[in-house]
């Protein structure tokens, strides 16, 4: 294991790209843009579940304007955002998605309805119907708005090289778990692995497949700290085991 302060080092942190297609991945409602007939703008709330690569998909009802308006031009983009995540709504990450949607044929509108259904099951009951039509967003533009003065422009290519955070479902139980009855395993980690000696208490601020990131509070004052794993965590049950393990092991080394 081990700490670092330069937040921004490489290999460190999820990059702006992996972070977008954890966002996705963690999803299945957006905001969707799609051109009518005079031109004029029209966004609708839908679906969408993602495939592999990161294009969304989407079940659109052809008597919708949004159907409708799929049929005649092509142009689509989709915003997404989680509505559940704490603070302002325009400091919480978000991202846009822009490109061509285009109807999938054999074996890729097979993997795409999968994708779909995945994400919204009662979809099987009617994706069958001749009223629904099915389309993949290829993605060509993406932008993802981390935050507070936190925007990047990322390009399609870097888009669906990355992967999602497998870790991401299950992160935040995690450190509520930590927080809750671990508090004594979490200054043992702050302490012994993170650099922060004069530490009185900390609390886990989050979890992601590089490391775990804290909040620490000594004489009056609060700094962050962030420890990473021996190697990036695979899978989502993954996390729990490889958290407890490291407050054990710092609690030993201090002791």
């Amino acid at each position: 294991m081990s700490a670092y302060d330069d937040a921004g080092d490489a290999g460190q942190r999820r990059s702006p790209a992996e972070e977008t297609r954890t966002l996705v991945s963690s999803q299945t409602v957006g905001h969707l843009a799609t051109v009518g007939d005079a031109g004029d703008p029209w966004c609708s709330l839908v679906a969408y579940g993602a495939m592999e690569d990161g294009n969304p998909v989407l079940l659109v009802s052809t008597l919708a304007l949004d159907g409708s308006n799929l049929q005649r031009d092509q142009r689509a983009s989709i915003a997404i955002h989680d509505p559940l995540a704490p603070g302002d709504p325009l400091d919480r990450p978000r991202i846009t998605l822009a490109g061509g949607a285009v109807q999938p044929e054999g074996e890729r509108a097979e993997a795409a309805l999968d994708a779909y259904v995945a994400a919204v099951p009662g979809a099987g009951l009617y994706a069958g119907w001749d009223e629904f039509a099915l389309w993949v967003l290829e993605v060509e533009h993406v932008h993802c708005v981390g935050g507070f003065y936190r925007v990047d422009t990322i390009s399609p290519d870097e888009y669906h090289a990355a992967e999602p955070d497998p870790t991401a479902p299950v992160a935040a139980k995690v450190a509520d778990l930590l927080n809750k009855s671990y508090s004594e395993g979490l200054l043992a980690i702050a302490r012994e692995l993170g650099g922060a000696r004069g530490a009185v208490s900390a609390f886990c601020t989050g979890i992601d497949r590089y490391g775990i990131d804290l909040s620490c509070t000594g004489a009056g004052q609060s700094a962050p700290a962030r420890v990473l794993f021996d190697d990036p965590l695979a899978d989502a049950a993954d996390v729990r085991p490889v958290t407890v393990e490291l407050a054990q092991r710092a609690r030993a080394m201090g002791a």
